[in-house]
């Protein structure tokens, strides 16, 4: 039986494969296999020395302490993809809420009274809340990954013309993207070109604070930004400062702290992937990234660890994580050659500092070899899978 601790509510649907016959779920756990989380902060969290992985329902990671995890031997999941339909349904609304001024509109509506001349007053006030079509403007997509290349091919389709930047463009993205988009040379190109511009990249070191005074100062004048990616990517104070001097013409965020109130910021809470749809997608990968490794080892989708999906070709399995240094390997496999067990396979994938050897063996292994595995100082954690 495997524990899973559950940080947040998690959809029923999504958990429904890790079955009672296996699995027992539970937000009061204290000792656990696995994790499950949406948007809980775990960066305080004692993990116990059982715990294996962490599946992030969400793309973002920033709630976990993903550094603490890699040291500990615990594998980071995330669900690249699970609600990008959602995200993208809500940067094509922010497009309209960044050019109509339907936010403010709505808000002055909502103040007038109900009589005789309030129609005389809509039509003469109305004029206040002019913006423009965004049909044949252009749209710049920073982040092609699998929510911008969505929302580039949306925005296409809503007779945008579009242009795409992303160095590390991968192959899937590549093939879901429509021919129809134009491929940018560099962040530079769609400043300096572009009416829109929409943000979907990860917050790291480097591209922490991305739109800032001196990447406002290359876009054109009366440009509209959009972030449903992560607050952190903008700054606030210049955005702010933009905005006053009418460089920037609107901002739409999902990420508003620090700007609420703000003149021509369109605050939206947070609601990029909030649909129940979104969360059963999101639940139903994380557990089905969480079943594979607990009862098979194998990693897909992990923010820390290599990538291993590996058939299983025998009833034993042996899986250690370690150090990506030479001669670990050697050791691992003559420590269980001198046993007498045969490896019917071995893969190993390495990220970084880290790897991962998976060896599937013909027989049973006693606990002493296993013992003798863990003693390698380069060895992080090491499991039996029967």
């Amino acid at each position: 039986m495997f524990n899973v601790k559950l940080f947040n509510k998690i959809s029923k649907t999504g958990v429904s494969a890790l079955t009672a016959d296996k699995y027992v779920l539970g937000e009061e756990l204290e000792d656990y296999d696995a994790v499950l989380v949406r948007s809980a902060k775990l960066h305080e969290t004692e993990f116990p020395a059982n715990c294996k992985c962490i599946a992030r329902a969400g793309a973002g990671v920033n709630n976990i302490p993903i550094d603490r995890c890699t040291k500990q031997g615990i594998v980071v999941f995330n669900t690249p993809g699970a609600n990008a339909n959602a995200v993208k349904e809500l940067v094509v609304a922010g497009l309209l809420l960044a050019s109509r001024k339907i936010s403010d509109s709505i808000s002055w509506a909502n103040t007038l009274e109900n009589n005789d001349e309030t129609e005389a007053v809509i039509e003469k006030g109305k004029s206040n809340f002019v913006g423009p079509e965004i049909y044949g403007k252009k749209l710049g997509v920073i982040g092609l990954g699998a929510i911008g290349v969505m929302v580039a091919n949306a925005a296409h389709d809503l007779g945008m013309q579009v242009c795409g930047y992303d160095p590390y463009l991968s192959i899937n993205a590549a093939w879901g993207l429509s021919r129809k988009i134009e491929k940018a040379a560099s962040n530079d190109e769609i400043f300096a070109t572009c009416d829109y511009i929409t943000i979907h990249v990860p917050q790291n070191d480097s591209t922490k604070g991305m739109i800032n005074a001196e990447s406002i100062a290359k876009m054109k004048d009366g440009v509209r930004i959009l972030n449903f990616a992560r607050g952190g990517l903008v700054n606030s104070a210049d955005m702010k400062a933009a905005l006053e001097s009418g460089k920037v013409a609107s901002y739409v965020t999902d990420f508003p702290a620090g700007l609420i109130g703000v003149k021509n910021v369109v605050a939206i809470p947070h609601l990029g992937a909030s649909t129940p749809e979104s969360e059963e997608n999101c639940a139903v990968m994380a557990s089905a990234e969480l079943r594979d490794y607990l009862e098979d080892g194998n990693i897909k989708n992990s923010v820390n660890f290599p990538a291993v999906n590996v058939p299983r070709s025998t009833d034993v399995r042996i899986c250690v994580i370690h150090a990506n240094v030479p001669n670990v390997i050697s050791q691992i496999s003559s420590t269980v050659a001198a046993k007498g067990i045969n490896i019917e396979h071995m893969s190993n994938m390495s990220r970084g500092d880290i790897a991962y050897t998976i060896l599937d063996i013909e027989s049973d292994v006693d606990d002493g070899v296993i013992e003798a595995i863990k003693a390698f100082p380069e060895v992080v954690r090491v499991r039996v899978i029967k």
